[in-house]
Protein backbone atom coordinates (compact mmCIF):
# COMPACT_ATOMS: atom_id res chain seq x y z
CA UNK A 1 0.00 0.00 0.00
CA UNK A 2 1.25 3.49 -0.83
CA UNK A 3 2.33 5.81 1.98
CA UNK A 4 1.62 9.54 2.17
CA UNK A 5 3.34 11.96 4.54
CA UNK A 6 1.34 15.03 5.59
CA UNK A 7 3.86 17.45 7.10
CA UNK A 8 1.64 20.53 7.60
CA UNK A 9 -1.85 20.87 9.12
CA UNK A 10 -4.44 19.78 6.52
CA UNK A 11 -8.23 19.73 6.84
CA UNK A 12 -9.53 16.29 7.79
CA UNK A 13 -11.51 15.97 4.58
CA UNK A 14 -8.22 15.77 2.68
CA UNK A 15 -6.89 13.10 5.02
CA UNK A 16 -10.05 11.07 4.48
CA UNK A 17 -9.62 11.17 0.69
CA UNK A 18 -5.98 10.04 0.91
CA UNK A 19 -6.88 7.25 3.33
CA UNK A 20 -8.97 5.61 0.62
CA UNK A 21 -5.83 4.60 -1.29
CA UNK A 22 -2.86 4.96 1.06
CA UNK A 23 -1.50 4.83 4.57
CA UNK A 24 -1.45 8.44 5.77
CA UNK A 25 1.09 9.59 8.36
CA UNK A 26 0.54 13.07 9.84
CA UNK A 27 3.84 14.41 11.16
CA UNK A 28 3.95 18.18 11.43
CA UNK A 29 6.77 20.41 12.61
CA UNK A 30 9.56 18.12 11.38
CA UNK A 31 13.04 19.54 10.91
CA UNK A 32 14.73 19.32 7.50
CA UNK A 33 17.02 16.62 8.86
CA UNK A 34 14.07 14.57 10.08
CA UNK A 35 12.35 14.90 6.71
CA UNK A 36 15.46 13.75 4.85
CA UNK A 37 15.70 10.74 7.15
CA UNK A 38 12.11 9.52 6.68
CA UNK A 39 11.38 10.56 3.07
CA UNK A 40 12.58 7.25 1.54
CA UNK A 41 9.51 5.59 3.10
CA UNK A 42 6.92 7.70 1.25
CA UNK A 43 5.28 7.75 -2.16
CA UNK A 44 3.68 11.18 -1.72
CA UNK A 45 4.16 14.33 0.34
CA UNK A 46 1.35 16.78 1.15
CA UNK A 47 2.26 20.21 2.50
CA UNK A 48 1.04 23.75 2.97
CA UNK A 49 3.31 26.79 3.31
CA UNK A 50 5.17 25.62 6.42
CA UNK A 51 7.35 22.82 5.03
CA UNK A 52 10.32 23.88 2.91
CA UNK A 53 10.81 21.06 0.41
CA UNK A 54 14.47 21.40 -0.49
CA UNK A 55 16.60 19.62 -3.07
CA UNK A 56 18.01 17.40 -0.28
CA UNK A 57 14.55 16.36 0.86
CA UNK A 58 13.47 15.65 -2.72
CA UNK A 59 16.54 13.57 -3.51
CA UNK A 60 16.01 11.60 -0.30
CA UNK A 61 12.49 10.70 -1.50
CA UNK A 62 13.55 7.80 -3.69
CA UNK A 63 9.95 6.53 -3.84
CA UNK A 64 8.28 9.94 -4.23
CA UNK A 65 5.83 10.24 -7.07
CA UNK A 66 4.08 13.48 -6.14
CA UNK A 67 4.38 16.55 -3.91
CA UNK A 68 1.06 18.29 -3.25
CA UNK A 69 0.92 21.89 -2.03
CA UNK A 70 -2.49 22.69 -0.54
CA UNK A 71 -2.55 26.26 -1.80
CA UNK A 72 -1.58 28.32 -4.83
CA UNK A 73 2.11 29.15 -4.44
CA UNK A 74 4.84 26.51 -4.68
CA UNK A 75 7.75 28.78 -3.80
CA UNK A 76 8.50 26.54 -0.81
CA UNK A 77 9.17 23.61 -3.17
CA UNK A 78 12.33 23.20 -5.26
CA UNK A 79 10.33 22.51 -8.42
CA UNK A 80 13.36 22.07 -10.74
CA UNK A 81 14.81 19.44 -8.39
CA UNK A 82 11.47 17.62 -8.29
CA UNK A 83 11.18 17.76 -12.08
CA UNK A 84 14.65 16.30 -12.54
CA UNK A 85 13.67 13.41 -10.24
CA UNK A 86 10.46 12.84 -12.19
CA UNK A 87 8.26 13.91 -9.28
CA UNK A 88 4.96 15.63 -10.05
CA UNK A 89 4.38 18.87 -8.14
CA UNK A 90 0.74 19.94 -7.86
CA UNK A 91 -1.05 22.83 -6.24
CA UNK A 92 -4.60 24.12 -5.94
CA UNK A 93 -4.72 27.13 -8.23
CA UNK A 94 -8.44 27.74 -7.72
CA UNK A 95 -9.11 26.40 -4.22
CA UNK A 96 -8.49 29.70 -2.45
CA UNK A 97 -9.16 32.11 -5.33
CA UNK A 98 -12.21 33.71 -3.77
CA UNK A 99 -10.69 33.84 -0.28
CA UNK A 100 -7.54 35.59 -1.52
CA UNK A 101 -9.45 38.00 -3.74
CA UNK A 102 -11.88 38.92 -0.97
CA UNK A 103 -9.01 39.52 1.44
CA UNK A 104 -7.38 41.93 -1.02
CA UNK A 105 -10.67 43.79 -1.39
CA UNK A 106 -11.18 43.84 2.38
CA UNK A 107 -7.69 45.27 2.82
CA UNK A 108 -8.41 47.96 0.20
CA UNK A 109 -11.64 49.03 1.89
CA UNK A 110 -10.18 48.85 5.40
CA UNK A 111 -7.25 50.99 4.30
CA UNK A 112 -9.59 53.54 2.67
CA UNK A 113 -11.82 53.88 5.74
CA UNK A 114 -9.29 53.26 8.54
CA UNK A 115 -11.39 50.38 9.85
CA UNK A 116 -8.75 48.78 12.15
CA UNK A 117 -7.88 52.06 13.88
CA UNK A 118 -11.49 53.20 14.17
CA UNK A 119 -12.42 49.86 15.69
CA UNK A 120 -9.61 50.09 18.23
CA UNK A 121 -10.55 53.69 19.04
CA UNK A 122 -14.12 52.80 19.92
CA UNK A 123 -13.00 49.80 21.98
CA UNK A 124 -10.74 52.19 23.89
CA UNK A 125 -13.81 54.25 24.89
CA UNK A 126 -13.11 57.03 22.36
CA UNK A 127 -15.46 58.65 19.85
CA UNK A 128 -13.05 60.41 17.49
CA UNK A 129 -14.80 60.70 14.14
CA UNK A 130 -12.63 63.50 12.76
CA UNK A 131 -9.46 61.39 12.82
CA UNK A 132 -10.95 58.75 10.52
CA UNK A 133 -12.14 60.65 7.48
CA UNK A 134 -11.56 58.16 4.70
CA UNK A 135 -11.68 57.97 0.93
CA UNK A 136 -14.24 56.46 -1.42
CA UNK A 137 -13.22 53.88 -4.01
CA UNK A 138 -16.08 54.85 -6.35
CA UNK A 139 -14.71 56.34 -9.61
CA UNK A 140 -11.16 55.80 -8.42
CA UNK A 141 -8.63 54.03 -10.66
CA UNK A 142 -7.69 50.51 -9.61
CA UNK A 143 -4.44 49.20 -11.10
CA UNK A 144 -4.37 45.37 -11.13
CA UNK A 145 -0.92 43.85 -11.59
CA UNK A 146 -1.57 40.28 -12.74
CA UNK A 147 -4.89 39.22 -14.24
CA UNK A 148 -4.88 35.59 -13.17
CA UNK A 149 -7.83 34.03 -11.41
CA UNK A 150 -7.44 36.12 -8.24
CA UNK A 151 -6.60 39.36 -10.00
CA UNK A 152 -9.51 38.85 -12.39
CA UNK A 153 -11.94 38.42 -9.52
CA UNK A 154 -10.63 41.55 -7.80
CA UNK A 155 -11.02 43.44 -11.08
CA UNK A 156 -14.61 42.22 -11.51
CA UNK A 157 -15.61 43.34 -8.01
CA UNK A 158 -13.76 46.62 -8.46
CA UNK A 159 -15.71 47.26 -11.63
CA UNK A 160 -18.96 46.45 -9.83
CA UNK A 161 -18.04 49.09 -7.22
CA UNK A 162 -17.71 51.69 -9.95
CA UNK A 163 -13.91 51.78 -10.19
CA UNK A 164 -11.96 52.47 -13.36
CA UNK A 165 -9.66 49.55 -14.17
CA UNK A 166 -6.09 49.47 -15.46
CA UNK A 167 -4.18 46.22 -15.73
CA UNK A 168 -0.66 45.03 -16.40
CA UNK A 169 -0.14 41.43 -17.45
CA UNK A 170 2.24 40.54 -20.29
CA UNK A 171 0.69 37.08 -20.65
CA UNK A 172 -2.95 38.01 -21.18
CA UNK A 173 -4.69 39.04 -24.38
CA UNK A 174 -6.31 42.40 -24.97
CA UNK A 175 -9.59 40.54 -25.61
CA UNK A 176 -9.53 38.91 -22.17
CA UNK A 177 -8.70 42.22 -20.50
CA UNK A 178 -11.58 43.84 -22.35
CA UNK A 179 -13.95 41.14 -21.08
CA UNK A 180 -13.00 42.13 -17.53
CA UNK A 181 -13.39 45.81 -18.25
CA UNK A 182 -9.64 46.45 -17.91
CA UNK A 183 -7.43 48.63 -20.06
CA UNK A 184 -4.07 46.92 -20.57
CA UNK A 185 -1.21 49.34 -20.03
CA UNK A 186 2.51 49.29 -19.38
CA UNK A 187 3.62 49.10 -15.78
CA UNK A 188 4.92 52.66 -15.60
CA UNK A 189 1.59 54.07 -16.75
CA UNK A 190 -0.25 51.93 -14.21
CA UNK A 191 2.00 53.31 -11.46
CA UNK A 192 1.39 56.88 -12.61
CA UNK A 193 -2.41 56.78 -12.97
CA UNK A 194 -3.65 54.36 -10.29
CA UNK A 195 -5.26 55.43 -7.03
CA UNK A 196 -5.08 51.83 -5.79
CA UNK A 197 -2.53 49.22 -6.88
CA UNK A 198 -3.23 45.58 -6.05
CA UNK A 199 -0.61 42.89 -6.71
CA UNK A 200 -1.53 39.40 -7.92
CA UNK A 201 1.70 37.96 -9.33
CA UNK A 202 4.19 35.28 -8.21
CA UNK A 203 7.56 36.16 -6.76
CA UNK A 204 10.20 35.55 -9.41
CA UNK A 205 13.61 37.10 -10.11
CA UNK A 206 11.78 39.52 -12.41
CA UNK A 207 9.12 40.53 -9.86
CA UNK A 208 11.31 40.71 -6.74
CA UNK A 209 11.17 44.31 -5.45
CA UNK A 210 8.96 45.28 -8.37
CA UNK A 211 7.60 47.97 -6.07
CA UNK A 212 10.75 49.84 -5.08
CA UNK A 213 11.77 53.45 -4.47
CA UNK A 214 11.94 54.14 -8.20
CA UNK A 215 8.45 52.73 -8.81
CA UNK A 216 6.97 54.57 -5.83
CA UNK A 217 8.41 57.85 -7.12
CA UNK A 218 6.16 57.49 -10.18
CA UNK A 219 2.97 57.18 -8.09
CA UNK A 220 0.53 59.86 -6.97
CA UNK A 221 0.62 60.91 -3.31
CA UNK A 222 -2.94 59.55 -3.03
CA UNK A 223 -1.95 56.05 -4.18
CA UNK A 224 -2.60 53.07 -1.90
CA UNK A 225 -0.86 49.71 -2.42
CA UNK A 226 -2.30 46.29 -1.51
CA UNK A 227 -0.19 43.11 -1.54
CA UNK A 228 -1.88 39.82 -0.75
CA UNK A 229 0.21 37.88 -3.29
CA UNK A 230 3.80 37.14 -2.26
CA UNK A 231 6.29 38.72 0.09
CA UNK A 232 9.32 40.23 -1.59
CA UNK A 233 7.43 41.82 -4.48
CA UNK A 234 7.61 45.05 -2.46
CA UNK A 235 10.86 46.50 -1.14
CA UNK A 236 9.69 46.89 2.46
CA UNK A 237 12.38 49.39 3.39
CA UNK A 238 11.51 51.64 0.46
CA UNK A 239 7.80 51.31 1.29
CA UNK A 240 8.32 52.28 4.95
CA UNK A 241 10.34 55.34 3.94
CA UNK A 242 7.71 56.39 1.40
CA UNK A 243 4.89 56.07 3.94
CA UNK A 244 6.80 58.07 6.54
CA UNK A 245 7.52 60.81 4.00
CA UNK A 246 3.92 60.90 2.73
CA UNK A 247 4.95 59.98 -0.83
CA UNK A 248 1.95 57.63 -1.04
CA UNK A 249 -1.28 57.54 0.96
CA UNK A 250 -1.10 54.04 2.38
CA UNK A 251 -0.43 50.34 2.03
CA UNK A 252 -1.95 47.06 3.18
CA UNK A 253 0.25 43.97 3.36
CA UNK A 254 -0.70 40.38 4.03
CA UNK A 255 2.65 38.89 2.98
CA UNK A 256 6.25 39.75 3.80
CA UNK A 257 9.79 39.05 2.68
CA UNK A 258 10.42 37.12 5.89
CA UNK A 259 7.57 35.38 7.68
CA UNK A 260 6.74 35.67 10.50
CA UNK A 261 7.50 39.39 10.27
CA UNK A 262 10.48 40.18 12.48
CA UNK A 263 11.96 43.51 13.45
CA UNK A 264 10.77 45.98 10.85
CA UNK A 265 10.16 49.70 10.36
CA UNK A 266 6.71 48.69 9.16
CA UNK A 267 5.61 47.98 12.72
CA UNK A 268 6.06 51.59 13.79
CA UNK A 269 3.80 53.11 11.14
CA UNK A 270 0.30 54.40 11.88
CA UNK A 271 -3.10 54.26 10.27
CA UNK A 272 -1.76 54.51 6.72
CA UNK A 273 -0.48 50.92 6.95
CA UNK A 274 -2.42 47.70 7.63
CA UNK A 275 -0.59 44.44 8.34
CA UNK A 276 -2.16 40.97 8.54
CA UNK A 277 -0.37 37.63 9.12
CA UNK A 278 -0.75 35.96 5.70
CA UNK A 279 -4.51 35.45 5.94
CA UNK A 280 -5.31 35.44 2.21
CA UNK A 281 -6.36 31.80 2.12
CA UNK A 282 -7.51 31.62 5.72
CA UNK A 283 -11.21 30.96 5.37
CA UNK A 284 -12.95 27.79 6.43
CA UNK A 285 -14.16 27.28 2.87
CA UNK A 286 -10.71 27.73 1.32
CA UNK A 287 -9.08 25.30 3.74
CA UNK A 288 -11.58 22.63 2.77
CA UNK A 289 -11.35 23.40 -0.95
CA UNK A 290 -7.55 23.20 -1.21
CA UNK A 291 -7.43 20.07 0.95
CA UNK A 292 -9.95 18.31 -1.29
CA UNK A 293 -8.33 19.52 -4.52
CA UNK A 294 -4.78 18.45 -3.68
CA UNK A 295 -5.76 15.22 -1.92
CA UNK A 296 -7.74 14.14 -4.98
CA UNK A 297 -4.75 14.83 -7.22
CA UNK A 298 -2.41 12.83 -4.98
CA UNK A 299 -4.95 9.99 -4.94
CA UNK A 300 -5.20 10.05 -8.74
CA UNK A 301 -1.43 9.98 -9.26
CA UNK A 302 -1.05 7.07 -6.83
CA UNK A 303 -3.70 5.26 -8.88
CA UNK A 304 -1.76 5.91 -12.09
CA UNK A 305 -3.97 8.76 -13.33
CA UNK A 306 -2.79 12.25 -14.39
CA UNK A 307 -2.91 15.26 -12.07
CA UNK A 308 -5.08 18.15 -13.22
CA UNK A 309 -2.99 20.98 -11.75
CA UNK A 310 0.63 19.88 -12.09
CA UNK A 311 2.97 22.88 -12.14
CA UNK A 312 5.91 21.05 -13.75
CA UNK A 313 4.16 19.36 -16.67
CA UNK A 314 2.02 20.94 -19.38
CA UNK A 315 -1.07 22.22 -17.61
CA UNK A 316 -4.48 21.46 -19.07
CA UNK A 317 -7.96 22.28 -17.93
CA UNK A 318 -9.84 19.10 -16.93
CA UNK A 319 -12.18 19.39 -19.94
CA UNK A 320 -9.23 19.78 -22.34
CA UNK A 321 -7.33 16.94 -20.66
CA UNK A 322 -10.33 14.63 -21.01
CA UNK A 323 -10.52 15.39 -24.74
CA UNK A 324 -6.77 14.98 -25.26
CA UNK A 325 -6.21 11.93 -23.04
CA UNK A 326 -6.63 9.26 -25.80
CA UNK A 327 -4.18 11.17 -28.01
CA UNK A 328 -1.61 11.21 -25.20
CA UNK A 329 -1.69 7.41 -25.21
CA UNK A 330 -1.46 7.43 -29.01
CA UNK A 331 1.60 9.73 -28.90
CA UNK A 332 3.30 7.62 -26.24
CA UNK A 333 2.64 4.40 -28.17
CA UNK A 334 3.98 5.84 -31.42
CA UNK A 335 7.03 7.20 -29.59
CA UNK A 336 7.73 3.74 -28.21
CA UNK A 337 7.43 2.21 -31.69
CA UNK A 338 9.53 4.71 -33.61
CA UNK A 339 12.19 4.71 -30.88
CA UNK A 340 12.75 0.99 -31.36
CA UNK A 341 12.67 1.20 -35.16
CA UNK A 342 15.19 4.07 -35.29
CA UNK A 343 17.54 2.60 -32.71
CA UNK A 344 18.89 3.64 -29.34
CA UNK A 345 20.78 6.86 -30.13
CA UNK A 346 18.01 9.16 -31.30
CA UNK A 347 19.21 12.47 -32.71
CA UNK A 348 16.00 13.96 -34.06
CA UNK A 349 12.26 13.56 -33.49
CA UNK A 350 9.84 15.22 -35.88
CA UNK A 351 6.27 15.37 -34.61
CA UNK A 352 3.56 16.15 -37.14
CA UNK A 353 0.01 16.94 -36.01
CA UNK A 354 -2.33 16.24 -38.90
CA UNK A 355 -5.97 16.99 -39.66
CA UNK A 356 -8.13 18.07 -36.73
CA UNK A 357 -5.29 17.24 -34.35
CA UNK A 358 -3.35 20.19 -35.79
CA UNK A 359 -5.64 22.54 -33.85
CA UNK A 360 -4.88 20.93 -30.47
CA UNK A 361 -2.29 21.93 -27.90
CA UNK A 362 0.96 20.31 -28.96
CA UNK A 363 3.18 20.40 -25.87
CA UNK A 364 1.39 17.60 -23.97
CA UNK A 365 1.58 15.41 -27.09
CA UNK A 366 5.28 16.16 -27.49
CA UNK A 367 5.93 15.18 -23.88
CA UNK A 368 3.94 11.97 -24.31
CA UNK A 369 5.86 11.10 -27.48
CA UNK A 370 9.21 11.71 -25.76
CA UNK A 371 8.13 9.54 -22.84
CA UNK A 372 7.41 6.68 -25.24
CA UNK A 373 10.58 7.33 -27.21
CA UNK A 374 12.79 7.09 -24.10
CA UNK A 375 10.92 4.33 -22.31
CA UNK A 376 12.91 1.51 -23.90
CA UNK A 377 16.16 2.86 -22.45
CA UNK A 378 14.96 4.46 -19.21
CA UNK A 379 11.99 2.22 -18.31
CA UNK A 380 10.16 3.59 -15.24
CA UNK A 381 12.69 6.40 -14.81
CA UNK A 382 11.03 8.45 -17.52
CA UNK A 383 7.59 10.00 -17.08
CA UNK A 384 5.54 12.98 -18.15
CA UNK A 385 7.45 15.21 -15.73
CA UNK A 386 11.05 14.58 -16.78
CA UNK A 387 10.72 13.36 -20.38
CA UNK A 388 11.61 16.74 -21.88
CA UNK A 389 14.64 17.14 -19.61
CA UNK A 390 15.88 13.62 -20.36
CA UNK A 391 15.51 14.24 -24.10
CA UNK A 392 17.37 17.54 -23.92
CA UNK A 393 20.21 15.99 -21.93
CA UNK A 394 20.54 13.30 -24.62
CA UNK A 395 20.75 15.90 -27.38
CA UNK A 396 17.46 14.91 -29.00
CA UNK A 397 16.24 17.74 -31.21
CA UNK A 398 12.46 18.03 -31.46
CA UNK A 399 10.72 19.57 -34.47
CA UNK A 400 6.99 20.20 -34.55
CA UNK A 401 4.94 20.57 -37.73
CA UNK A 402 1.21 20.97 -38.33
CA UNK A 403 -0.86 19.96 -41.36
CA UNK A 404 -4.58 20.67 -41.07
CA UNK A 405 -5.52 18.84 -44.28
CA UNK A 406 -7.69 15.76 -43.74
CA UNK A 407 -6.43 12.42 -45.07
CA UNK A 408 -7.90 9.01 -44.30
CA UNK A 409 -8.61 9.97 -40.68
CA UNK A 410 -10.00 13.19 -39.23
CA UNK A 411 -6.93 13.53 -37.01
CA UNK A 412 -3.64 11.68 -36.98
CA UNK A 413 -0.15 11.93 -35.52
CA UNK A 414 3.11 11.10 -37.25
CA UNK A 415 6.47 10.65 -35.52
CA UNK A 416 9.67 10.50 -37.55
CA UNK A 417 12.96 9.73 -35.79
CA UNK A 418 16.58 9.56 -36.83
CA UNK A 419 18.75 7.21 -34.80
CA UNK A 420 21.47 4.59 -34.95
CA UNK A 421 19.32 2.35 -37.21
CA UNK A 422 18.49 5.13 -39.64
CA UNK A 423 15.38 7.22 -40.23
CA UNK A 424 11.93 5.77 -39.61
CA UNK A 425 8.41 7.11 -39.26
CA UNK A 426 5.19 5.84 -37.73
CA UNK A 427 1.73 7.33 -38.17
CA UNK A 428 -1.26 6.56 -36.00
CA UNK A 429 -4.85 7.62 -35.48
CA UNK A 430 -7.85 6.89 -33.27
CA UNK A 431 -10.97 5.06 -34.35
CA UNK A 432 -14.38 6.17 -33.16
CA UNK A 433 -14.07 4.28 -29.90
CA UNK A 434 -10.62 5.77 -29.24
CA UNK A 435 -8.94 2.54 -30.32
CA UNK A 436 -5.38 3.16 -31.50
CA UNK A 437 -4.48 2.21 -35.06
CA UNK A 438 -1.05 2.28 -36.69
CA UNK A 439 -1.85 3.68 -40.13
CA UNK A 440 1.57 3.75 -41.76
CA UNK A 441 5.16 2.59 -41.27
CA UNK A 442 7.79 4.54 -43.21
CA UNK A 443 4.93 5.91 -45.34
CA UNK A 444 3.70 2.39 -46.27
CA UNK A 445 -0.07 2.29 -45.58
CA UNK A 446 -1.27 -0.26 -43.03
CA UNK A 447 -4.08 -0.49 -40.47
CA UNK A 448 -3.19 -2.52 -37.38
CA UNK A 449 -3.70 -2.13 -33.64
CA UNK A 450 -0.48 -2.08 -31.58
CA UNK A 451 0.17 -5.24 -29.55
CA UNK A 452 2.72 -6.32 -26.95
CA UNK A 453 4.97 -8.21 -29.40
CA UNK A 454 5.31 -7.18 -33.01
CA UNK A 455 7.56 -7.99 -35.96
CA UNK A 456 8.12 -5.43 -38.72
CA UNK A 457 9.79 -6.36 -42.01
CA UNK A 458 10.78 -4.43 -45.11
CA UNK A 459 10.82 -6.77 -48.10
CA UNK A 460 10.31 -7.17 -51.84
CA UNK A 461 6.67 -7.66 -52.75
CA UNK A 462 7.13 -11.16 -54.21
CA UNK A 463 5.55 -14.59 -53.84
CA UNK A 464 6.67 -16.78 -50.95
CA UNK A 465 7.71 -14.10 -48.45
CA UNK A 466 4.71 -14.50 -46.17
CA UNK A 467 4.82 -18.30 -46.31
CA UNK A 468 8.55 -18.44 -45.56
CA UNK A 469 8.25 -16.16 -42.52
CA UNK A 470 5.22 -18.07 -41.26
CA UNK A 471 7.03 -21.40 -41.60
CA UNK A 472 10.14 -20.08 -39.86
CA UNK A 473 8.16 -18.67 -36.94
CA UNK A 474 6.22 -21.93 -36.69
CA UNK A 475 9.46 -23.90 -36.45
CA UNK A 476 10.36 -21.80 -33.40
CA UNK A 477 6.86 -22.35 -31.91
CA UNK A 478 5.95 -18.65 -32.34
CA UNK A 479 2.23 -18.11 -32.96
CA UNK A 480 1.06 -15.30 -35.26
CA UNK A 481 -2.02 -13.47 -33.99
CA UNK A 482 -2.46 -11.23 -37.04
CA UNK A 483 -0.60 -10.11 -40.14
CA UNK A 484 -0.91 -7.24 -42.59
CA UNK A 485 1.13 -6.10 -45.57
CA UNK A 486 1.36 -2.54 -46.85
CA UNK A 487 2.74 -1.62 -50.26
CA UNK A 488 2.84 1.35 -52.57
CA UNK A 489 3.19 -0.44 -55.91
CA UNK A 490 2.87 -4.05 -57.01
CA UNK A 491 6.18 -5.99 -56.93
CA UNK A 492 7.91 -3.03 -55.29
CA UNK A 493 8.95 -2.68 -51.67
CA UNK A 494 6.47 -3.50 -48.93
CA UNK A 495 6.22 -3.65 -45.17
CA UNK A 496 4.73 -6.48 -43.16
CA UNK A 497 3.49 -6.18 -39.58
CA UNK A 498 2.93 -9.34 -37.58
CA UNK A 499 1.35 -9.37 -34.13
CA UNK A 500 2.78 -12.26 -32.12
CA UNK A 501 1.48 -14.07 -29.07
CA UNK A 502 4.98 -14.41 -27.65
CA UNK A 503 8.32 -12.57 -27.83
CA UNK A 504 10.67 -13.77 -30.55
CA UNK A 505 13.28 -16.27 -29.31
CA UNK A 506 16.89 -15.13 -29.41
CA UNK A 507 18.54 -15.63 -32.79
CA UNK A 508 15.38 -15.84 -34.87
CA UNK A 509 15.74 -12.32 -36.25
CA UNK A 510 19.01 -13.28 -37.91
CA UNK A 511 17.26 -16.24 -39.56
CA UNK A 512 14.46 -13.99 -40.83
CA UNK A 513 17.02 -11.72 -42.47
CA UNK A 514 18.35 -14.72 -44.43
CA UNK A 515 15.00 -15.22 -46.22
CA UNK A 516 15.31 -14.13 -49.88
CA UNK A 517 13.63 -10.78 -50.46
CA UNK A 518 13.80 -9.59 -46.81
CA UNK A 519 15.60 -6.27 -46.70
CA UNK A 520 15.24 -5.52 -42.99
CA UNK A 521 13.43 -6.77 -39.89
CA UNK A 522 12.71 -5.26 -36.48
CA UNK A 523 11.13 -6.59 -33.32
CA UNK A 524 9.07 -4.17 -31.26
CA UNK A 525 7.65 -4.68 -27.78
CA UNK A 526 5.10 -2.49 -26.02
Amino acid sequence: MSKVLVSDPIDQVGIDILSQVAQVDIKTGLSPEELVRIMPEYDALMIRSGTQVTKEIIEAGTQLKIIGRAGVGVDNVDVPAATRQGIVVVNSPEGNTIAAAEHALAMMLSLSRYIPEANQSVKSSQWDRKSFIGAEVYKKTLGVVGLGKIGSHVASVGKAMGMKLLAYDPFISVERADELGCRLVELDLLFQESDYITLHIPKTPETTHLINAEAIAKMKPTTRIINCARGGIIDETALAEALKAGKIAGAALDVFETEPLGESDLRSLGKNLILTPHLGASTAEAQVNVAIDVAEQIRDVLLGLPARSAVNIPGLRPDVLEKLRPYLLLAETLGHLVGQLAGGRIELLNISLQGELATNQSQPLIVAALKGLLSQALRERVNYVNASIEAKERGIRVIETRDASIRDYSGSLQLAARGSLGEHSVTGALLGDNEIRITSIDDFPINVPPTSNMLFTLHRDMPGIIGNIGSLLGSFNVNIASMQVGRKIVRGDAVMVLSLDDPLPEGILAEILKIPGIRDAYTVTL
